[in-house]
């Protein structure tokens, strides 16, 4: 897990949750900007990306967030990207969450699974290793950057990002939600230049949510526009927005 914040009064607590194939590490420059703001900022490392998580699922990750949720301390805003989705329904009745953000991320009903909304088939970004348990991106840093990353820098994507990302488990793919009824409000950002997740799909998710943000972006708002992203988060803070349960 990483943390930031600054040593002024907080005024929000944000919890963030990365999608498959990182670590924490993406979050690093929204991160920063809402710590900038004044606000606490912890990002959890999901154990079902990472060097080894080929015998660990959706429990495991779920798991991962529940302790850092369950720490003392007030209650946080759950964001989560991508396949983080998953991890954010399972605690949508989480007494600590006090809003939860879908930023371009997989919103499932009770009993879908990824593999699932991924409609059953394997994207061609990515590579099934059934052998080794794991899912991991192309070899190929062109098609990869054209599915997640299109509005990050070819150079920059090349040095500082294709070569940090991980194997994810294979198993996680088919870990299906139970989905509980939330106990509080959610927001879904929808990223408009999304190649990975695709906008009519992150339309229909965004329907049961009590908030809809749109960014301009890819499918990695978090690398290529880290302080508008930050922007739209805060909205999600307490007094931002609606907090109704959806």
């Amino acid at each position: 897990m990483h943390l930031w914040w600054e040593n002024a009064p907080l005024m929000a607590t944000f919890l963030l949750v990365h999608g498959g194939f990182c670590r924490s590490w993406v979050w690093g420059d929204t991160a920063t900007a809402l710590a900038a703001r004044g606000h606490r900022v912890e990002a959890v490392d999901l154990p079902t990306s990472g060097p080894d998580p080929s015998a660990l699922g959706l429990q495991d990750d779920v798991d991962a967030v529940r302790r850092a949720l369950d720490a003392p301390g007030s209650g946080a805003v759950l964001v989560g990207h991508s396949a983080g989705g998953m991890v954010l329904a399972e605690l949508a009745d989480h007494p600590a969450v006090q809003h939860s953000v879908y930023v371009a991320a997989l919103r499932p009903e009770r009993g879908q699974s990824a593999a699932d909304m991924l409609g059953g088939q394997i994207p061609g970004w990515m590579v099934v290793c059934p052998e080794e348990g794991v899912v991991r991106v192309s070899d190929s840093p062109a098609v990869v950057r054209r599915a997640l990353c299109a509005d990050v820098e070819e150079s920059r994507f090349s040095r500082d990002v294709y070569p940090r990302f991980v194997p994810s488990s294979l198993q996680v793919l088919a870990g299906t939600s139970s989905a509980p009824t939330p106990g509080h409000g959610t927001t879904y950002v929808i990223c408009e230049e999304d190649q990975a997740v695709p906008v009519a799909a992150q339309q229909a998710m965004s329907a049961r949510s009590d908030r809809v943000e749109r960014l301009p972006s890819s499918h990695n708002p978090m690398l290529s526009m880290p302080e508008r992203l930050a922007q739209v988060l805060e909205t999600a803070a307490p007094g931002g927005t609606d907090d109704e349960p959806s």
